[in-house]
């Protein structure tokens, strides 16, 4: 037996190469979606199956006796294909396999604009879930294939819930196919729109600053007279949570979010957890200040707060109500290893922080950092001190 991993490209029978329309008109047998095996040109074996789950689809192959079959699949094979999954499987038979791109979607759309995609963020909403903000935090534009609860609609209205409401964005649908439409218009205004089912999103890239090291300066944020971590405790809290490029963070107590911009500035996604209507307004602000756009704000307290919050890989606690043993549980019940940090000015603080988290079979380290300023008095600078500060750090052996 020979199976060819077949891609038919982004639509209609003209969107295939030559080189698949051969392999279909040579194939004794076709497996696929159905809407793939209603599409095809005439003259091709009427031998067909429907199934899509690599596992049903060598069942049917080993059961059929076919020469010379075909695997069908939307778009490009080596696109978000479900040719991944079952390359290996068929290899594991030792059948002769051959896989043949086709023209996905990506390229039929790049091309309809007159615009290079080679430089695009290219993901899969696809029947999967899909953070649209961390897509076009990147510094390019993104695309997204859709499908499923996860249409252009509640994409846009992911960028437009992160505060990118009049962000640029293109919606292609049914691309290749008589009823082809392609649109332009904002997040914001397509997030109260209807699609087809085959539709694909162009989005333009989130306006961002300049990435730079940890530890912006105390006057870059908006205040109030809401607490704020300062310069040298945020950096060094930083420093000790570690959080990488791909991390999920909470900031619990986050105040003006000084900690939480960082955050944001350095990894996936932030969720600053805050009470205070003041402080969420200050959030927001400082978010729109500084192109934060991956920080999510969780209106409430906590631990309740927290429940619906997506699993994080690190936290920082720099306010907790009273209620830090429970707090510090509820993160070790979402993700067992995730790292923690707690900064704290009282003593009972430290004090309960190191209880809770040795009790949570915790390795703990504790810093204390005493910052003194300079301050100009006439012709002299004398230093004032600010008050010391304990940071707790928490992560399971």
């Amino acid at each position: 037996m020979r199976v060819t991993l077949a891609g038919l490209g982004c639509g209609t029978a003209a969107a295939l190469t030559e080189e698949v329309r051969a392999a279909l008109a040579q194939a004794d047998y076709l497996v696929g979606a159905a809407r793939l095996l209603s599409q095809l040109p005439a003259g091709i074996t009427p031998r067909r199956e429907s199934a899509t789950k690599p596992q049903e689809i060598v069942k049917l192959l080993l059961a059929s006796g076919c020469q010379n079959a075909c695997v069908l699949y939307s778009g490009d094979t080596g696109f978000y294909s479900g040719a991944r999954s079952l390359l290996p499987l068929l290899q594991g038979y030792e059948i002769e396999t051959r896989v043949l791109p086709g023209i996905s979607s990506v390229q039929h759309l790049a091309a309809k604009l007159g615009r290079p995609w080679q430089e695009w963020v290219l993901c899969s909403a696809h029947g999967v879930d899909c953070d649209a903000v961390d897509a076009v935090c990147r510094n390019r534009p993104a695309c997204f294939l859709t499908g499923g609860t996860l249409g252009p609609t509640a994409l846009c209205r992911q960028l437009a819930e992160a505060g990118l409401g009049p962000l640029p964005v293109t919606v292609g649908e049914n691309l290749s196919y008589p009823e082809e439409h392609i649109e332009s218009g904002t997040a914001a205004e397509f997030a109260r729109r209807d699609f087809a089912p085959l539709s694909v999103l162009l989005a333009e890239a989130a306006p961002t600053l300049p990435r730079r090291t940890p530890g912006l300066p105390d006057e870059a944020f908006l205040r109030g007279k809401v607490p704020m971590t300062k310069q040298e405790i945020r950096a060094t809290a930083l420093g000790k949570l570690a959080a990488g490029p791909e991390d999920v963070c909470w900031d619990i107590g986050a105040g003006t979010g000084s900690v939480s911009v960082e955050l944001a500035l350095q990894t996936k996604a932030v969720w600053a957890v805050e009470r205070n209507p003041q402080a969420l307004e200050l959030l927001r602000a400082n978010r729109e200040r500084f192109r934060a756009w991956n920080l999510r704000l969780a209106e409430g307290s906590a631990p309740e707060a927290l429940d619906a919050l997506p699993k994080p890989d690190a936290v920082f606690v720099g306010g907790s109500g009273g209620e830090l043993p429970r707090i510090l549980q509820a993160v070790y019940d979402a993700n067992p290893r995730a790292r923690v940090c707690v900064s704290a000015i009282a003593l009972e603080t430290l004090h309960t922080a190191l209880e809770t988290l040795t009790a949570l079979d915790c390795e703990t380290e504790v810093t204390q950092i005493a910052i003194s300023r300079g301050k100009p008095v006439g012709t002299l600078h004398l230093l004032t001190a600010q008050n010391p500060v304990f940071l707790i750090t928490g992560v399971r052996p």
